[in-house]
């Protein structure tokens, strides 16, 4: 689920830059109708624009790495269990599609015991469709997939995200202004639920450097989205919360690295149970480029 703040991580960027000319030097060295400070900020302006109507450059294919943990604990903050997942993403196939390799998972209880061997998830190796994000919101986009396996699906859902926030909305942000995505409706999450966007914002915050590419710093959050999963006789009522930052080449638009924190506090009813629980679970994971 698009399980990726109003500054949890500090997203305040400053970069300045001061330049003292003296009067009298100015006034001697520029033509009587020159403005230095004007040419000064159009530049420095020109310098933070984002590009606005170039396309993703695909000019062959690009692997990720996507890690993402699941920390269950109590509603004390104790950790209850661990589960991690590994899975390559690779983009940039014929016909705009991608696929999907050496998915696991491991898994852990309590905070500090080792993770057990990965678990492999086979039916997900080698899984290929055309990178539409929409389609993966129909009915039979996972008929392959066992009807319990979530945490697989949110490897998709979270993917396309990454790439819609940072991919699609360049051309309309600008620095330091908050950037409201449109996004505030009920989502039907084939097979596992419902999830409402109450409100997408995304930000861009400055400059960085991933990967040798100079790239726009994108943040997105998006608060208080109400979650309904009904999976395997297992019901869950709750709340989402999630938000993280995107690298986005300048000179390709591609996605060169993303981070994800989402945190779900739900009452919980496991099958055979009456018993309800209240559950909270924090996802972090990262998307990692390792191959281009």
């Amino acid at each position: 689920m698009q399980n990726k703040f109003i500054s949890l991580f500090g997203t305040g960027m400053i970069m300045g830059i001061v330049i003292f000319l003296s009067t009298h030097v100015c006034a001697q060295s520029l033509p009587k109708n020159a403005s230095s400070s004007s040419a000064t900020s159009h530049a420095a302006q020109q310098t933070w624009e984002l590009p606005q109507a170039m396309p993703v450059k695909d000019t062959g294919t690009r692997t990720y790495r996507f890690t993402i943990v699941y920390n269950s604990t109590n509603m004390r903050g104790e950790m209850l269990r661990r589960q991690r997942l590994t899975g390559d993403y690779t983009r940039g196939l014929p016909d705009g599609k991608v696929r999907w390799d050496n998915v696991a998972e491991d898994d852990a209880d309590g905070a500090t015991a080792p993770y057990g061997p990965p678990q492999s998830r086979e039916f997900m190796d080698g899984f290929t469709y055309v990178n539409n994000l929409g389609d993966s919101m129909k009915p039979d986009f996972f008929k392959e997939f066992p009807p319990t396996a979530v945490f697989e699906r949110n490897l998709v859902w979270d993917t396309g995200m990454f790439e819609d926030f940072g991919q699609n909305f360049l051309q309309h942000l600008k620095l330091n202004e908050p950037y409201s995505a449109g996004y505030d409706e009920d989502m039907t999450l084939p097979n596992v639920g419902t999830f409402r966007n109450h409100k997408v914002v995304l930000e861009y915050i400055g400059r960085s450097e991933r990967n040798g590419e100079d790239c726009a710093l994108i943040s997105y959050q998006a608060f208080f989205n109400p979650l309904e999963i009904n999976n395997g006789g297992m019901e869950m009522k709750g709340r989402s919360d999630y938000w993280g930052l995107i690298w986005v080449s300048l000179a390709t638009r591609q996605i060169e690295y993303a981070t994800l924190s989402e945190t779900v506090t739900a009452e919980l009813k496991l099958p055979g149970q009456n018993t309800i629980q209240n559950v909270n679970v924090l996802r972090t994971g990262d998307f990692a480029l390792i191959k281009k």
